[in-house]
């Protein structure tokens, strides 16, 4: 691998949005589902997928009560824990390392995520467009442990218990020392922690592709890897 081969997004380099009780980097907003009105300073999707915003809720703060229709939605927990309400799995909630993932389907669904603490808490939310329309709503949860790498999305089916799709979202929990090689093309996200690809030091708030190599992580690391089947 050469140096250039690899290209890194940070977090901390892109304008802060934001809404309701909380504030986020987008740092991918694919033109598949955005069009003209994608982040220019994000990168694109891959596969289905079109959405990575890291956010960080203030404490109490939540996202206020809203709709999906035909869009899976994969929430992430970093750090802290979210309360869930909604029309899937009412009541309810995500602690650290944990993921959950609500498929709309044409039936679409309606949830908010609320911060229970008094300190800030921080939360990856991805989206991925289904590849079949009208399929009923869903609701799946997962929590990985240290030390374990978990499929969160896609897959074929009856091979895996995550919703069927061609584009995958992998939850590494490596513990220090642990690696994981990577064949691009995809997108991997580390979410906390520090590592090495090859040579290249990465940090949490790091989005990286481009290049074929492997992941070593220096800390303890919780890495997302978004990739496709074909």
């Amino acid at each position: 691998m050469t140096q250039h081969d690899l290209e890194v997004l940070h977090r901390d380099e892109l304008t802060e949005g934001g809404f309701a009780g909380l504030k986020e980097h987008r740092l991918v907003t694919g033109k598949k589902l955005w069009g003209d009105k994608a982040n220019p300073e994000a990168w694109d999707g891959i596969g289905n997928f079109v959405y990575l915003a890291d956010a960080r809720f203030s404490p109490k703060g939540e996202t206020t009560m809203h709709p999906h229709k035909e869009i899976d939605v994969i929430s992430v927990m970093v750090e802290g824990r979210i309360a869930h309400q909604g029309s899937l799995e009412h009541g309810g909630s995500l602690d650290t390392n944990e993921a959950q993932v609500q498929r709309a389907g044409g039936e679409g669904f309606r949830h908010n995520e609320v911060n229970p603490d008094d300190t800030k808490n921080q939360m990856l939310q991805l989206w991925v467009m289904p590849e079949v329309k009208g399929e009923p709503a869903g609701y799946k949860k997962f929590s990985p442990k240290w030390g374990e790498t978990a499929r969160i999305y896609g897959g074929v089916a009856g091979e895996t218990q995550s919703f069927e799709a061609n584009t995958t979202i992998d939850l590494a929990m490596l513990t220090a020392g642990q690696s994981v090689d990577l064949k691009a093309p995809y997108l991997a996200y580390v979410a906390k922690g520090d590592g090495q690809f090859d040579e290249s030091n990465l940090t949490g708030g790091d989005l990286f592709r481009g290049a074929n190599g492997t992941f070593k992580a220096t800390t303890d690391v919780q890495l997302v890897l978004i990739g496709t089947l074909a």
